[in-house]
């Protein structure tokens, strides 16, 4: 059997380096290097290979292009990219893989920042949490506060170290365990440790990895890894749908990979996040229309560790025009105005789902209504909560709630 790759000529190079530089190249590494006309990379890698180029070398251009034109200008002569570690784990291999196709380069990758660190602490990587925090929010931590957790986070900076302790702490878990590791593999290479209560270390190296022991307190914000998070985990003025109704939404929504949700009428935006927290893939695009929600809605996506939510203030149909096709459509709220419904049915794709809940016997109409023309499922779920009654206890009955869930042809 012929290998297609190898019948493209290889005429890019993907070399990972380290903070040891050419010392820690391998042969075939440092011919890729020495052989190119053109060699790219940060102006750190470059000085790091310095005593192999013979050809020109490149900087990377301010702003970064995204697109790499100048890399791909020189197709088919010899170009080598340097890349920090694995060059396809968070690194600018996948950049250019958008924009050269695999059978025509050639990766020499390096350990991972995730791989040294780990190395250093004894820790085994399959059992520890990854995440890049290099140009993201913090907030993204949030969802990997669990008792007992170990993580390893690549940072922005030098001061994201305290930036993220400061977070930890808030969170309740200041006595977790907090490992500075500081130009992993160069001859500047420091490891130092404190509490996320203690943090007062000084000069951290920008160039850093962050590793977490995490403890938790009584009090720890924790963010259970089950759908129906807490009621008290989110801002609201009321207009939030409840824990147990949230779960079931989440569970008829059903979440698959990389698919966007519209939430329209969004409230405390909860539904949104959660659908979020299901998978770093999934996508949301909160919609509410009342201007203190929507704010309140952001805050809420921050402090549940999905910053990536988008809010759009306006009320739906209007609202919804411009917006990218929505996967699945869940309708809380404002679904009974004018012309929701119509608008909602007509973005969503083909072989998408909506789901809607209704409380109001005005919308329960519409549901009612939509059923009898389009099919689809109907379910109505009643709740009850102990609560006293004088010197006794008894069962008082919650709003019931009417859902619709269909599927468009």
């Amino acid at each position: 059997m012929t290998d297609s790759h190898s019948a493209v000529q290889k005429w890019l190079t993907v070399v990972g380096i380290g903070e040891d530089g050419v010392a820690g190249l391998g042969d075939e590494a440092k011919r890729a290097i020495s052989s190119a006309a053109h060699v790219f990379g940060g102006k750190r890698h470059l000085a790091l290979a310095a005593a192999l180029i013979r050809g020109e070398a490149r900087p990377w251009p301010t702003p970064f292009d995204s697109e790499m034109r100048d890399v791909v200008a020189l197709r088919g002569e010899a170009v080598c990219v340097l890349a920090s570690g694995d060059p396809f784990l968070h690194g600018v291999g996948v950049t250019l893989a958008r924009a050269v196709p695999s059978s025509e380069m050639r990766v020499i990758p390096a350990p991972s920042a995730f791989s040294m660190a780990a190395s250093r602490l004894g820790w085994a990587l399959q059992d520890v949490e990854t995440i890049s925090l290099h140009g993201h929010a913090i907030d993204l931590i949030r969802p990997l506060q669990q008792p007992g957790a170990r993580i390893i986070a690549l940072t922005s900076d030098g001061e994201a170290p305290a930036s993220i302790a400061r977070l930890v702490a808030d969170s309740g878990f200041g006595a977790s365990r907090l490992t500075i590791l500081e130009a992993l593999g160069g001859e500047n290479e420091s490891i130092r440790v404190t509490t996320a209560d203690d943090f007062n270390l000084k000069n951290i190296n920008p160039l850093n990895v962050l590793a977490l022991e995490l403890e938790s307190t009584p009090q720890a914000r924790i963010l259970p890894l089950a759908s129906g998070l807490p009621d008290g985990l989110f801002e609201h003025d009321g207009q939030i749908t409840k824990r147990e109704i949230r779960a079931v939404t989440l569970s008829t929504l059903a979440p698959r990979r990389g698919e966007l949700l519209w939430d329209i009428g969004a409230g405390s935006g909860s539904i949104s996040i959660e659908w979020m927290l299901c998978h770093p893939s999934l996508r949301a695009i909160a919609i509410e229309h009342n201007a203190e929600r929507a704010e309140r809605i952001e805050r809420n996506a921050a402090s549940c560790g999905v910053p990536g939510l988008k809010v759009v203030r306006g009320a739906a149909p209007e609202a919804l025009a411009g917006l990218p096709t929505p996967d699945v459509i869940f309708i809380g709220g404002g679904g009974s105005e004018a012309g929701v419904f119509d608008a909602a049915i007509a973005a969503l794709r083909p072989g998408g789902r909506l789901v809607a809940n209704a409380v109001t016997l005005e919308m329960e109409t519409l549901l009612l209504s939509r059923h009898a023309a389009l099919g689809g499922e109907l379910l109505r779920l009643q709740l009850s909560r102990a609560a006293p009654v004088g010197t006794m206890t008894g069962w008082r009955p919650a709003m019931p709630v009417t859902q619709w869930s269909w599927v468009k042809p």
